[in-house]
């Protein structure tokens, strides 16, 4: 089967906050839109006409969670990431920010300990201060363009009391695919302080083909203190959609989490979101297979134009993800002036490192989930104001 990514989708005029919201987050509409962290490509057809269906039957009523749904989304994590999940582990989700919230109201109590990694997706930090919970950091370490986890001060953190820990797996907006070594650090330290880990996987399907990740969870052992986060949102491109799954093995934190989802009355979805969630697990393979290979073909672009034409702007290699996290320090801006910049000279729209948090000074993160000619324009734009600067 053959997919056209190169195809332009016109988004505005659908309330899209990546093109539609452009005026408000960067004070002008005249900007290319490769920020928010949803892709312009088309979902798989398979989608569209499971959604066709659903629609033209004309009573849009309360709606449970078919076992077809449940059997789409074992049979997908059997196949592709080699885990045996149970039916009765798996708790439907609004979406993986709200169960962020969730974990924490689950897990912790008012001012304990709840770490975060920056710089990390930002919903990571409300998480823990919204819910009056102290927020801990444990930056990653950036050595020789790559980042990786300061073990001995997460060690630190967990002796001093800390709760929790939230997990990006793959990593938000850095692009690491942590591997096993990894990961079964995290479980060690977790296991020694009885700290539990919510390990939020919705990037686990996008990452590049010399990688491979690894499901925290398939490494852990049965009395470890984890719950996991996945979604088909953002691997098919249907994250407006806002149903995820939380896959927690243990029955006493199942219980822990859906009395909070009960208390906020979150145990519902509509029937397009249920309808969308299976059909993009049963049948939408093929697509992400090609989606795959057209990102890295994209990442591949940018990492080759930005070595020969901008050495200002080096590329974090990412290892997964559609997210490239710019390292723009050598052009001695300060991130108002940077992100001025990109904004205002360059028209290009991208997310400014600083909203991640610790670490995300003097970056930007660009969204290559768009048409390719559309990202070679960013770069040309970026250019052509360099030399103008």
């Amino acid at each position: 089967m053959s997919f056209d990514f190169d195809k332009v989708i016109p988004r505005e005029g659908t309330a899209s906050v990546k093109h539609d919201g452009r005026k408000g987050y960067f004070g002008t509409q005249d900007v290319l839109p490769l920020w928010v962290a949803d892709m312009d490509f088309a979902a798989p057809e398979a989608i569209t006409r499971a959604l066709e269906v659903r629609a033209a039957h004309p009573v849009y009523g309360y709606t449970f969670y078919p076992d077809s749904l449940y059997d789409a989304l074992i049979n997908w994590m059997k196949k592709r990431h080699g885990w045996d999940i149970q039916r009765e582990w798996i708790i439907m989700s609004p979406g993986v920010v709200p169960s962020l919230h969730a974990a924490v109201l689950a897990f912790t109590q008012p001012n304990e300990k709840v770490i975060v990694q920056p710089p990390v997706y930002f919903p990571f930090f409300s998480a823990v201060t919204t819910t009056g919970r102290q927020l801990v950091q444990n930056p990653l370490l950036l050595n020789n363009g790559r980042y990786s986890i300061d073990f001995s001060h997460l060690e630190q953190c967990a002796a001093d009391g800390a709760r929790l820990l939230l997990l990006c797996s793959p990593h938000n907006p850095v692009g690491r695919v942590w591997n096993k070594e990894d990961l079964k650090e995290i479980l060690r330290i977790a296991r020694q302080y009885n700290m539990m880990v919510l390990s939020d996987e919705i990037h686990a399907d996008l990452v590049y083909p010399d990688q491979r990740h690894t499901v925290l969870a398939t490494l852990a052992e049965e009395a470890d203190n984890l719950i996991s986060a996945v979604a088909p949102s953002k691997t098919f491109n249907i994250p407006g959609l806002g149903l995820s799954s939380l896959i927690v093995p243990n029955p006493e934190h199942r219980s822990a989490i859906r009395t909070v989802f009960d208390t906020l009355h979150l145990g519902h979805s509509n029937p397009f979101s249920i309808t969308a969630f299976e059909a993009a697990y049963r049948e939408g393979e093929a697509w992400l297979d090609s989606l795959l290979d057209y990102l890295n073909d994209t990442k591949n672009f940018v990492s080759d134009y930005l070595a020969k034409k901008l050495p200002e702007i080096k590329l974090i290699q990412p290892e997964g993800t559609y997210l490239l996290w710019l390292d723009c320090r050598a052009m001695g801006l300060n991130d108002q002036a940077l992100k001025d910049f990109f904004v205002h000279g360059a028209k290009v729209g991208m997310n400014p490192g600083t909203v991640f948090g610790e670490g995300g000074s003097g970056f930007m993160r660009l969204n290559i989930g768009a048409p390719r000619h559309i990202v070679i324009d960013a770069l040309e734009r970026i250019t052509q104001a360099m030399k103008n600067k």
